[in-house]
């Protein structure tokens, strides 16, 4: 298994203890021929030790997490970075309106002229001990919390109605994500809280935003990547102080704008595709770029970014 992610996490300070706790549990727990086929490394590192550590401890402990924060916070990445360290596969649920009961443990099918279950992401990550990641877990209804509740306490169990009940692998965790203030959230009831460690996430800073973009983009020359990290801080303090909405703050837009870049894009119009224009006010997009203009000239060729 490629062990960059460990190494990174090596260099951040994690603690070798802790590292090495992971890796026994690795140990006790291999994956089976199913579950090495859903694993894949991380694009990204995670960059920040005290949530690593924290968030590693409570898996070992047998808690499930809850990543809450606003946008372009590392909820996924970490989320990521966290089973790749403990050799689990990677389940997602992406919550909204339409997600039930049956999208989250399964459903009946036909097949071989009789009917049998189809099963869903949370019953495969009970089965073969993965990670599931429960994206937006504050946009669900609940008839498919509710499902969740045996599974993320002491029962660990899932009982599904007319089929065996299923206990879940000595592996298997939980972990949850959620945005503050998107359309269409809202509060989580306090007995689903209660099933979480909770870990508030905090807003990427420059000296993070500069290892992240450093180990993605290792030719950006310095004063671009200064620039680009200014533009992007410039748009958190806006949006901190209420003067445009997190749409512009998004860090997987930032990315691929610098990606269209390195393909010989101007500067400029990648960052217009990549974060002004993922807000549809015209006031608000204005003010997004007005804020690119102070930092990043009309005039700029792909390499006055990169070498």
């Amino acid at each position: 298994m490629d062990d960059t992610i460990r190494k990174m996490m090596l260099e951040q300070g994690v603690s070798a203890y802790l590292l090495s706790e992971i890796d026994a549990f690795t140990r006790r727990n291999p994956a089976d021929e199913e579950a090495r086929r859903r694993m894949r490394p991380p694009l990204l590192p995670f960059f920040g030790k005290e949530i690593v550590e924290m968030a590693a401890i409570a898996l070992l402990q047998g808690e499930n997490l809850l990543l809450a924060g606003t946008k372009a916070t590392g909820k996924n990445v970490l989320a990521e970075n966290l089973a790749w360290l403990f050799g689990r596969p990677v389940y997602n649920v992406s919550f909204h309106i339409n997600t039930d009961s049956s999208t989250l443990i399964g459903t009946d099918t036909f097949r071989n002229n009789e009917v049998v279950l189809r099963t869903g992401p949370v019953y495969e990550s009970a089965v073969h001990g993965g990670f599931a990641v429960l994206d937006e877990i504050n946009m669900a209804k609940n008839e498919a919390v509710s499902v969740l509740h045996a599974c993320l306490d002491f029962r660990r169990v899932i009982d599904i109605p007319g089929y065996e009940k299923i206990r879940l692998h000595d592996a298997a965790r939980f972990i949850g994500t959620m945005n503050y203030g998107y359309a269409g959230t809202r509060e989580l009831n306090e007995a689903l809280v209660s099933r979480f460690m909770v870990i508030d996430m905090p807003e990427v800073d420059e000296e993070t935003l500069e290892r992240i973009l450093r180990h993605l983009f290792p030719d950006l020359r310095k004063e671009g990547m200064k620039q680009v990290i200014g533009f992007f801080s410039d748009l958190q303090k806006k949006a901190a102080n209420h003067e445009i909405s997190s749409r512009p703050l998004d860090l997987r837009g930032l990315v691929g704008a610098l990606r269209t870049v390195q393909g010989g894009l101007a500067p400029f119009a990648a960052l217009r595709m990549g974060i002004v224009n993922k807000t549809f006010d015209p006031f608000e997009r204005e003010v997004t770029e007005d804020v690119l203009m102070t930092r990043i000239s009309p005039q700029w060729s792909s390499k006055e970014l990169f070498a």
